[in-house]
This record gives C-alpha cells, structure tokens and sequence, in this order.
C-alpha cells in the first residue's frame, strides 16, 4: 500500500441500558479508523485526484473492512453501517471526500456485508481531537429508522494537518428500546390524510 498509515485506532461501545430500560440484548457499535497522510497535502492546488484515488483507495478499504469484521466478530453480526472522513488543516474537504467516496473504497464494505444500501458519511476538516461522527443506517434498508445511528468519538492525536482520518463504522443492531417506526408507515399515514381531506 503506497499510503503512509501512522495508526490505526479501534473503537468499541456496548449499550446495555437506554432511557432507563434494559435492553433486551446490548448492542455493539464499533468503529475503525486509519490515520494517513494525506497524499496530496503541500503540493497546491492538484486538479486531477484520481492517481491517488486508483493507487490507494481499495486497499484502504479492504485493510478497514478486515480490522472492522474481525473487531465486531463477523460480517454477519453487521446491521448498521457508515462512513467517515477528516482532513487536517493543510488539506481540503475534496481530500477528505476522495478517499471515501469512490466505489473502489465502499464496495470492499458492501460486498463483505451483503448490503443494498448506499453508505451515510460524514466529511469535514479539523484538528487533533476534533469528534468523529459516523452516521449509520440498515445496510439493506435505508427507511428502517431503528438502525439511524450516529457513533461520535475522537483521536487525541489526530489528524495531524497533513493527514487524513478515514473511517469505517458498524453496530450489530438498532438503536436500544426504537419506537418513533419507519418512513414506510409515515408514507402510508400521509396518503391517507391526503386522502381523507379530497
């Protein structure tokens, strides 16, 4: 892999209670991040991003995935997932964004979990310790709202400004104890509004 990774960072959240209430089983969210530089940082303004895009993105994908299904036991148990990106101060938000949003990332993610959706992400800029939310939904139905879940967290150390964190999320269910339904039952209650008011 031509990218230079200084760490790589494992986070790991179980969720036993929620408003009070135990949940009928805990739930696991975990998340994977690689700290790299960024490889176009000090060089101006770069036009054309795709060397480094062909040259570095599936094999960031495919090292993330690897770290991300073994730290939550399976791609099986996976549910929910997303994706993240943070530039430091010497890049831009296109750096942040070239990494993750090709198909030669996300498909290693898509094809280990079987999913249909596309990935929820996040991109932005910041400093050492900035908070890292990687948003998630149900990786075959993008309605179901159980599975919406931001998972927040942050590197003491990262990223440097001419670095990038890139990141990978998973949790193995919904949210604890979800009760607002799905968009499918606020389509069907809006339909018959509608048409009770003809």
């Amino acid at each position: 892999m031509a990218l230079n990774i200084r760490k790589i960072v494992t986070y790991s959240e179980e969720v036993r209670i929620e408003g009070e209430r135990a949940a009928d089983r805990p739930v696991t969210t975990v998340m994977v991040a690689a700290v790299l530089t960024n490889p176009w940082a000090g060089r101006g303004f770069v036009e054309d991003l795709q060397p480094e895009i062909q040259a570095n993105a599936s094999d960031l994908g495919a090292l993330i995935v690897a770290r991300l299904v073994a730290a939550i036991g399976g791609a099986d148990r996976i549910e929910a997932y997303g994706k993240a990106a943070v530039v430091g101060a010497n890049g831009e938000i296109e750096h942040a964004s070239a990494l993750i949003h090709t198909l030669r990332f996300g498909n290693h993610y898509r094809e280990a979990v079987n999913a249909k959706s596309y990935l929820s992400f996040t991109n932005k800029r910041g400093g050492l310790g900035t908070s890292i939310q990687v948003p998630m939904m149900h990786k075959d139905d993008e309605g179901q709202r159980s599975h919406y879940i931001t998972a927040e967290f942050s590197i003491s150390d990262a990223p440097l400004a001419d670095e990038i964190v890139v990141v990978l999320g998973a949790a193995d269910a919904g949210r604890v104890h979800p009760r607002i339904g799905n968009r499918y039952l606020d389509l069907e209650a809006i339909a018959a509004e509608k048409q009770a008011q003809a």
